[in-house]
């Protein structure tokens, strides 16, 4: 029976090295295959349960087992080690149920997608999404939400717009998001920084600017945050909020992987104060479908009107069918599921990226230890340059950020690496840090650095 059990996984992997199975292609039966090879349904289901482990295949209820992606041996001139990418991983996203969804949202939909719908969002999406929060400690109700094109669209609209309290200065976290630098230099907005560490910020610091500095709000994010994987306790969250109050500062609150924390105890900014000080903003992009391109912000109710006319001038409304589809599939129990899954992934490659690093890095070479989510930074020795680190890595098709976009002019500096797990081959992690490792020693001895490329 083990000869039969192997036989089939080669047997299809054969057949997806060929071409003969393709993305999205459907596998035979259960029943089939053991008709095929002779043999009991419990050693077939046994093989795909093994090739669903590898991610190769993938299972839909009711349906059957389907192809994730068609087998492809790394070659010299393929060969990819991608810390940078920073979307979700592939091969475990679900296009073919998410397909079905697109499918249903048309008939059920169609009227809308032939006119404008509500500026607010659709209000069922609303109510699936208020659902959905209350999983991850955010209470309100669907008429504080908004659906928009991405978080990017509410962090920009942000930025432009006055808010109650009528101050005009913006404060950020340093280094973080490239995204909402941009912005407020679009827009040029006086933006104000504070270090943050692994251990946090200093929140006497973040007294004396918020008493200071006229900040109309504080970007925060608090979990898994963007570059470092730093993620805020809950007493510090609890103070920041209470200083924001005292010096009538508002908070956005960017939350984007929180969905990823496997502490259950662990409270967003929002559960502090949920009436109105806290913009919440949760995007689906970084979890589910970047393309879907579905974020949701909670606002104060005093904010709501302004936010309406920002978001009307941009776009009218965003996009219907993406809309319907994710209602279709919150509503379907699917998003829950497929949440449980990446959870476990992201946890496991971090893991084997921390572990990676403590084993081959110089052991003055300093790196973050968030414990899941999609970022690891790396800060390195004095005399090595990240972007001379990065160049050199590139040449052997092993990618990583500088984090040089990620900082305000008067904070940026030469030493920080990001990398981002989402969508690196967690088979890699290893010779990839390897790499990295002997490229550090290299730069500190102002030696050269080998370009030829060394596969597993």
């Amino acid at each position: 029976m083990e000869a039969k059990y192997l036989g089939i996984i080669e047997d299809i992997k054969d057949k997806m090295a060929n071409g003969l199975l393709t993305t999205g292609s459907k596998l035979p039966s259960v029943r089939q295959l053991a008709e095929q090879f002779s043999c009991s349904k419990n050693t077939v289901i046994r093989a795909y349960n093994e090739l669903e482990k590898e991610h190769f295949i993938f299972s839909i209820p009711k349906s059957g087992y389907y192809v994730v992606n068609k087998l492809e041996q790394p070659t010299t001139s393929q060969y990819v080690v991608d810390f940078l990418s920073a979307g979700p991983d592939k091969t475990i996203m679900p296009y073919i149920e998410f397909q079905h969804c697109i499918n249903q949202a048309i008939d059920i939909y169609k009227e809308e997608l032939f006119s404008y719908s509500d500026q607010q969002g659709l209000y069922s999406l609303r109510v699936q999404i208020t659902k959905y929060l209350q999983s991850l400690q955010v209470f309100t109700d669907p008429d504080r939400l908004f659906i928009v094109s991405g978080s990017q669209q509410a962090l920009h609209l942000l930025v432009s717009m006055p808010f109650p309290n009528g101050k005009s200065n913006i404060l950020i976290e340093q280094p973080t998001y490239f995204g909402f630098i941009e912005s407020v230099h679009l827009h040029q907005a006086t933006t104000f920084g504070i270090d943050l560490t692994m251990v946090g910020i200093d929140l006497e610091r973040l007294e004396y600017i918020f008493r200071n500095n006229d900040i109309k709000f504080f970007y925060i994010v608090p979990r898994f945050q963007n570059p470092l994987g730093h993620s805020y306790t809950n007493a510090e969250k609890r103070k920041i909020v209470e200083l924001a109050e005292k010096y009538d500062v508002y908070i956005v609150e960017d939350d984007f992987l929180g969905d990823l924390d496997p502490d259950s105890k662990s409270d967003p900014l929002f559960a502090y104060n949920p009436s109105g000080r806290i913009i919440y903003i949760k995007s689906f992009s970084k979890v589910f479908l970047p393309g879907l391109r579905v974020a949701t912000v909670v606002l104060p109710t005093i904010m709501m009107n302004h936010f309406l006319r920002y978001k009307f001038s941009a776009d009218f409304n965003s996009a219907v069918l993406s809309q319907g589809a994710l209602d279709i599939y919150l509503k379907s129990g699917m998003f829950n599921s497929h949440i449980k899954t990446i959870k476990a992934l992201y946890v496991g490659k971090m893991k084997a990226l921390q572990e990676a690093c403590e084993s081959l890095l110089p052991s003055h070479t300093n790196f973050t230890k968030p414990v899941s989510g999609f970022y690891l930074s790396i800060v390195l020795p004095d005399n090595v340059s990240a972007k001379q680190t990065v160049h050199l890595l590139k040449n052997k098709n092993i990618f990583m950020d500088d984090a040089s976009r990620m900082f305000l002019p008067e904070f940026k500096r030469d030493n920080l690496i990001r990398l981002s797990i989402s969508q690196v081959d967690e088979q890699f992690i290893h010779h990839g840090i390897e790499e990295l490792a002997q490229c550090i020693s290299s730069l500190e001895r102002k030696k050269p650095y080998p370009n030829t490329i060394h596969l597993l």
